[in-house]
């Protein structure tokens, strides 16, 4: 339990890291839509391959935390950066200019549906990815969740302790 734990808080902070050293400032608008594709895409596959490690695993349950650990920090930190490069490239997307800690705040508000009201998507463009954020947010509780319950059942069927 406790390298799952040290795994998960070591993947928390990478990616923490990582966005807030990113390069993500004075990024043209054309940067923020293939990049955005292409972090949800990976998201996609890291969220398969979780599964799939949660399903094999002989510690299923615990995987599946672990599994949970990487995936929901991974989905706020590609929404995260999605919002510094969009307010980046136009600062009046948001009812106040977003930098990293701001989009960070902003992700979470939408992820956990608090919606706090002090910041805001005004543009389309932005408001398009929030729209995004709330189908794929509804979707990794909803469904992934139940993918990976299914996946420790699979896995504890196949491994009996």
């Amino acid at each position: 339990m406790a390298a799952a734990s040290v795994r998960t808080a070591a993947s928390v902070a990478l990616l923490v890291t990582g966005y807030y050293l990113a390069p993500l400032e004075g990024r043209p608008d054309t940067v923020a839509w293939p990049w955005f594709g292409l972090a949800l895409a990976l998201l996609g596959v890291v969220v398969v391959r979780q599964i799939v490690a949660v399903a094999r695993s002989g510690r299923p349950r615990l995987r599946a935390m672990e599994a949970l650990g990487v995936i929901v920090p991974l989905l706020l930190v590609v929404f995260a950066a999605t919002y510094t490069l969009i307010s980046g490239a136009d600062p009046d997307a948001f009812t106040e200019p977003v930098g990293r800690t701001d989009a960070l705040y902003f992700t979470m508000t939408v992820f956990a549906t608090v919606g706090f009201g002090d910041i805001a998507a005004v543009a389309e463009p932005a408001r398009i990815v929030v729209t995004i954020q709330m189908i794929v947010g509804l979707i990794l509780v909803g469904v992934v969740a139940k993918v990976i319950v299914g996946a420790v059942d699979v896995a504890t069927r196949r491994h009996p302790t």
